[in-house]
C-alpha cells in the first residue's frame, strides 16, 4: 500500500484516478485545439496562393517579369507555417520570424483592446 504523505493529496474531495483522467482529458483539448489552429494557418496559406496566383500571372503577362508569390503568413496567436523560414530567406535583407509573431500578437491584442472598450 502507498502511503500519502502529502496533505494536498490527503486534502482531495476526489479520487486521485480521477483527478489524473481530468487533467489528460484537459491536456489532450488542449493538443487538439492547437492541431485545429495549425490546420487552419495552413488552409489559409493555400487560400492566399490561390488568390494572388491570377495577380500574379497578370503581372507577368502585362510586364513580361517573372513573378513570384511569397507567402510570410503569421496567425493572431503567432503560430507560423513551416514554409515561413524558406520563404523569408527569399526576400532580401535580415527578417526575425519572432518579431513577425510579435507584430501579430500586438496587432491582435490592439483590435482586441479597443472591441472591449466599445462595448463597456
Amino acid at each position: 500500500m502507498v502511503e500519502i504523505r502529502s496533505k494536498s493529496l490527503r486534502n482531495l474531495k476526489r479520487p486521485l484516478s480521477a483527478v489524473v483522467r481530468m487533467s489528460l482529458s484537459l491536456c489532450l483539448h488542449r493538443v487538439l485545439q492547437i492541431i485545429i489552429i495549425i490546420i487552419n494557418v495552413v488552409q489559409k496559406e493555400a487560400e492566399k496562393k490561390l488568390k494572388y496566383k491570377s495577380l500574379c500571372i497578370e503581372t507577368e503577362r502585362m510586364w513580361n517579369l517573372k513573378c513570384t508569390i511569397i507567402l510570410v503568413i503569421i496567425g493572431t496567436t503567432g503560430i507560423a507555417t513551416t514554409s515561413v523560414r524558406k520563404n523569408l530567406e527569399t526576400v532580401p535583407g535580415k527578417h526575425s520570424i519572432d518579431s513577425l509573431q510579435k507584430t501579430a500578437i500586438l496587432g491582435t491584442s490592439h483590435v482586441v483592446r479597443k472591441v472591449l472598450q466599445c462595448e463597456a
